[in-house]
């Protein structure tokens, strides 16, 4: 029979439905995407196309020619800007609302137009999160920012206008409330307990082992016990650390590791499938509370949700995570 799971990070709960069970392998994408040219022209992430863009906030270059490796740029058509100010305005005596303060940055991750990030070197995918790391760190500090989001989109299911390998920053003056929730039940779970959920959560899989897809010495990559939907992959550092800003250069390295391994073996396992990342990271001022811990949330955007899903705020997985880990597990990569 169906199973409910809750989510201890967000209390919330997931239909797990083995009534209708699939296997992992029928979520592999029957048809492949289209191949891309390592340029394109009219593509003003390619290198060439520099004036298409903002100007840069940060660019990794190689010395001897000077080529840039990643870019990091003003968005374009961004969901928040630096200009305006906090304050909070009523409008019709109820309905609350202040300007679209914020700052959105695009990380251009490759040169190559045609180099998804699973396909990219390690080398490539460290400069990445570097670029990460600088940006977030430069924005974390400005007075006006009280989160920072980094996310990536990748495919049309997932969200993607541009096929050019790029991920996100966006940092907003408020807190949302799904970020709060984590936050606010990880406070709660150490109050009670004394404890923090996070080591807690992350000691329980690695001695269950059941739902683990990797490990290295600061990382562990698990599907949840409670996934919301199928093949969703944390990447979890085993420090208790609150902010990503505070990742070292060691960690960083280790991460580009894990995070390349688990996206070549979705590309592979599963036919190349859309997805989203998001790395979640303590609101400002937060950083030195080890309540929360930052983690990197990997989706594969596999299935629409449905009506009831939409209607209840309760998802519901298809697959058993036990069975997506396993899979994942015994995908090989060489």
């Amino acid at each position: 029979m169906s199973e409910l799971r809750q989510d201890p990070t967000t209390e919330e709960w997931v239909i797990i439905a083995r009534e209708r069970a699939k296997r992992p392998a029928d979520f592999v994408r029957q048809q492949a995407k289209p191949e891309l040219p390592v340029f394109s022209a009219s593509c003003p992430f390619c290198p060439g196309n520099e004036a298409m863009t903002p100007p840069e906030t940060l660019s990794y270059r190689d010395k001897e020619n000077q080529k840039w490796r990643v870019r990091v740029i003003s968005n374009q058509f961004p969901a928040l800007s630096p200009e305006g100010n906090t304050a909070r305005k009523l409008n019709d005596d109820f309905f609350i609302s202040m300007d679209g303060m914020g700052i959105h940055e695009v990380v251009i991750e490759t040169p190559e137009h045609n180099k998804a990030l699973a396909l990219q070197e390690k080398s490539g995918v460290v400069d990445i999160l570097h670029a990460y790391r600088e940006r977030y760190n430069a924005m974390i500090r400005v007075p006006f920012v009280k989160l920072v989001i980094i996310y990536k989109n990748y495919g049309p299911m997932a969200g993607t206008t541009l096929e050019h390998s790029h991920s996100q920053l966006v940092a907003t003056p408020v807190i949302p409330k799904q970020l709060r929730t984590q936050h606010k039940v990880a406070a709660r779970y150490y109050g009670s307990t004394g404890s923090y959920l996070y080591a807690d959560m992350v000691s329980h899989e690695i001695k269950s082992g059941k739902r683990i897809v990797m490990e290295t010495g600061s990382f562990v990559a698990f599907h949840p016990f409670a996934s919301h939907s199928a093949f969703e992959t944390w990447i979890v550092p085993k420090v208790n650390q609150s902010s990503f800003g505070d990742i070292s250069t060691n960690d960083l390295e280790d991460l580009a590791h894990i995070l390349r391994i688990i996206l070549l073996k979705l590309h592979r396992g599963l036919n190349n499938p859309d997805f989203n990342y998001v790395i979640n990271s303590a609101p400002a001022g937060d950083e030195d509370k080890n309540c929360f811990r930052w983690h990197m949330r990997i989706i594969p955007r596999l299935i629409e949700l449905s009506g009831f899903e939409i209607g209840s705020g309760i998802n519901m997985n298809a697959v058993v995570p036990e069975e997506t880990a396993k899979f994942m597990r015994e995908m090989k990569v060489g």
